[in-house]
């Protein structure tokens, strides 16, 4: 079976219908959300603190979703708009920004706590014009990154290379850009269930910069279970979305501009069933 980015650009690859299919599968919703999970596991984000965080590759919102639930503000690029029709369409929380990534990311220094990237960097690897060359687009990619994560940031890239070379490609020009961190590899043993995570560093972390702990692996401990249940409590907490998380959300919108309905005793008030 062909890899995708064998295919077609993504731009192309994912029209409008490939778009709405991949959206609606259950399975990649599945998928999506448990890589999702895994990623920001390994962000090691502050607890119960909301954080500004950068979807790379963010397609129609799946990944943001998670954001949300978890209580961070997110911003996502991609380069589909097909794929950012459809976000728009589902009316997800986070702001969106068509942009090529290979052509470099144009935000402000210093601006986000945090980066997560689902099943993206792989597509940086092929020469899709004549004009690309998957090194320096690779370059540009994580120099302009570096540049607006702060200085305590984590940036988590789940990817499925195609083989060796691209793996050392992606992390040797990570490595070039000021990033220091490595890779880890979830069930490396296993045909299925073998994850490839990119985990980057902007500089001093908390605690130290030790890598994560992967999973499936001698050694691997019921940390990483306890983790994923507390981020799963946290996403039980705020799926009811109770007046307090309601009105931090229009502060919020407030705060970008948007026209927000104003604050009544019903606002976020529990509604009937409906007939």
């Amino acid at each position: 079976m062909s890899r995708p980015e064998h295919i077609a650009p993504p731009e192309i690859f994912y029209n409008e219908d490939e778009a709405e299919k991949y959206t609606v599968n259950s399975r990649i919703q599945t998928i999506q959300t448990e890589l999702t999970d895994r990623a920001i596991e390994l962000l090691q984000l502050p607890e119960d603190e909301s954080c500004l965080l950068l979807d790379i590759g963010c397609g129609s919102g799946l990944s943001g979703e998670v954001l949300d639930e978890l209580g961070h503000i997110w911003v996502g690029v991609d380069v589909s708009p097909s794929m950012l029709n459809v976000a728009v369409d589902r009316e997800v929380e986070g702001d969106l920004i068509l942009n090529d990534i290979g052509a470099g990311i144009s935000l402000r220094p210093g601006m986000f706590d945090g980066a997560i990237s689902i099943s993206v960097l792989q597509w940086l690897c092929n020469a899709d014009k004549s004009s690309h060359n998957p090194q320096q687009r690779l370059s540009r990619f994580f120099t302009t990154l570096y540049t607006c994560l702060t200085r305590t940031a984590r940036a988590i890239f789940q990817f499925y290379p195609e083989d060796q070379n691209q793996v050392q490609l992606i992390v040797s020009s990570a490595m070039r850009a000021g990033f220091t961190g490595g890779l880890v590899i979830d069930y490396p043993n296993s045909a299925k269930a073998k994850k490839w995570f990119l985990c980057l560093f902007t500089g001093v972390q908390e605690g130290g910069t030790q890598m994560p702990q992967a999973r499936g692996v001698e050694g691997d401990t019921i940390v990483n279970e306890k983790r994923v249940e507390r981020n799963r409590g946290r996403r039980e907490k705020t799926r009811g979305k109770d007046k307090k998380w309601v009105l931090k959300k229009k502060e919020g919108l407030r705060m970008k501009g948007k026209s927000v309905p104003v604050d009544t005793k019903y606002t976020a008030r529990k509604r009937g069933p409906k007939f």
